[in-house]
């Protein structure tokens, strides 16, 4: 099925500039047009944008860190599919050399979430301090 910009814009929580934004900084990838020159998205665009808030919103990750993490998370899809294509024509030592790959890869996605986690660990110790020393204050 598609869907024109409002329906999406609609569906996802975004503004319409916020995708044609997406669109031209290459997050997500061009849609069809109508014969009248609008944008008409599919499933999977919808799908790929509600990632991408995701990652934004609760990983709390710049629109760089978003695209890095995009094209990681797809570099591993593309060993995930050759691997499940050519699985049964590799060898042991292939199949383990593939799996590294894939292994390298996710350990770059969650590389960067524990980043994201510490720096956030970080300011909620910091917090948490604030608040132990003004607790502390009010039962003196």
């Amino acid at each position: 099925m598609l869907y024109k910009i409002d329906e999406v814009a609609k569906e996802c929580g975004l503004t319409k500039r916020s995708i044609r934004y997406y669109e031209e900084i290459g997050l997500i990838s061009p849609p069809e047009r109508s014969e009248g020159g609008f944008r008409l998205y599919s499933d999977l665009h919808i799908e790929r944008l509600k990632k991408i808030m995701n990652v934004r919103d609760v990983l709390g990750f710049s629109l760089q860190e978003v695209q890095e993490y995009m094209a990681i998370g797809e570099a591993f899809e593309e060993f995930r599919l050759q691997y499940r294509e050519n699985k049964e024509k590799m060898n042991d030592d292939e199949r383990k050399e593939n799996l590294l790959g894939a292994e390298a890869i996710l350990a770059q996605q969650l590389k960067m979430i524990d980043e994201k986690l510490k720096k956030m660990n970080d300011i909620r110790d910091e917090m948490n301090e604030m608040y132990q020393r003004v607790k502390n204050a009010l039962e003196q």
